[in-house]
């Protein structure tokens, strides 16, 4: 990779060339659920629990074929905007079929669902088991990981007793945690309308705490290995507490809007020293997987730069899901997944095609590269084929 004098041309090895484009790390987005790519406009509840109880519904309606395209779909429509690895969560497992069919890669939190204590030991043997069958369906570039689903979604118990599970098989742990104000409510309270279906189904009611973060710290669930989804309703006591333990963060502006859940304390976190990546959430939530759209949201509530965004897209968002060793930055060493870019013509200076790029969004994006092989090219169908690279550069973060 680099200026076409500098680069070797081994013999049957083709060569991609981009006049006037910026080669990027390829983006990365630490919250999907690839599963519910089928659900795009389907669940049109404004309400939350509302739209929580329709989705419950129709997974139950959905089977592995539906699972299994819905995922596949959903990894091609990531790379359409410049996403090379993203961090799945889901139930049916699907996205670990679909990364291996296609070669993707990424993480896949496969989810736990318990809410009444007697449930939990089916649930924890079930997804024991899971864990099992997905690990040995999974590429080589895909790792498996556990999320109880949430606080309002897992006997108290259960939750720790998952934390466990993970740690001491070296699985990364991931959870919605502090998403919406009925979950507050829950955790802090007691009360409005999660408690109220725990009580309509005769589920006792976990013991209450300060905030959703010091319930899950509560139950161990906190530490290096652990993705905090959402975590919007946090406090600066909240904050800290995820630092101190060394928790990251995924950040989803748009789908948070969308369920009227208010803004997370992007700045607030950020300063405390949480690692943060962006995630789009599922298009049951949002329209697209478009992180560059995720990207800008971001940056207007947080006053960040250019420079600070384009890392929230790349290295920091790596970082976040523990993979910067083999993504988020162009390095020797590292896995070469790409995005290409267009560079504004009237420009020659590579920050003011930054701040053009961000501007412009996703029409943009020129090809996708995951391992070297080009998996998206705009106007043309995906591809198969590879292609050699090889950067000459000094190692930079992004």
């Amino acid at each position: 990779m680099g200026p076409a004098a500098a680069v070797p041309e081994p013999p049957g090895v083709p060569t991609h060339a981009y006049p006037r484009a910026l080669l990027l790390p390829g983006f990365v987005n630490v919250h999907t659920h690839l599963e519910l790519h089928h659900l795009r406009g389907a669940v049109p509840e404004a309400d939350f629990v509302d739209w929580l109880q329709h989705i419950r519904r129709v997974k139950e309606r959905s089977d592995e074929a539906a699972y299994l395209e819905a995922a596949l779909e959903g990894v091609r429509e990531a790379w359409r905007y410049g996403t090379t690895t993203v961090a799945d969560t889901g139930t049916s497992g699907a996205t670990v079929r679909a990364l291996a069919q296609l070669g993707g890669r990424g993480i896949y939190y496969h989810e736990v669902i318990a809410p009444h204590p007697l449930q939990a030991r089916t649930a924890y043997r079930r997804l024991a088991a899971a864990v099992e069958r997905l690990v040995r369906e999974a590429s080589p570039s895909v790792r498996i990981g556990v999320s109880p689903h949430a606080p309002y979604t897992v006997a108290p118990r259960l939750v720790t007793r998952v934390a466990r599970f993970a740690r001491a098989h070296g699985l990364p742990v991931a959870a919605h945690v502090a998403e919406s104000r009925a979950e507050s409510q829950f955790i802090t309270a007691g009360s409005g309308p999660f408690a109220q279906l725990w009580r309509s189904r005769f589920i006792p009611l976990p013991g209450g705490a300060r905030s959703p973060v010091a319930y899950c710290d509560r139950l161990d669930l906190l530490g290096t290995d652990f993705l905090a989804i959402h975590v919007v309703q946090t406090d600066a006591e909240d904050a800290a507490t995820l630092a101190r333990r060394g928790c990251a963060a995924a950040i989803c502006v748009r789908s948070n809007a969308r369920h009227g859940h208010g803004t997370p304390p992007v700045r607030r976190l950020w300063d405390a020293g949480v690692r943060l990546g962006l995630g789009t959430d599922s298009v049951a939530s949002v329209a697209d997987l478009d992180l560059l759209a995720e990207a800008r949201a971001v940056r207007a509530l947080a006053d960040l730069t250019a420079e600070q965004t384009v890392q929230l897209l790349t290295f920091e968002g790596a970082e976040a899901l523990g993979m910067a060793h083999r993504v988020g930055s162009l390095d020797v060493g590292k896995w070469a997944d790409l995005c290409v870019l267009r560079a504004p013509a009237a420009s020659d200076d590579p920050a003011g095609s930054i701040e053009a790029i961000l501007a412009t969004g996703s029409p943009g994006i020129v090809a996708t590269y995951v391992a070297g092989r080009r998996v998206h090219r705009a106007g043309r169908a995906d591809e198969g084929g590879g292609v050699r690279l090889r950067s000459d550069f000094p190692p930079k973060r992004s």
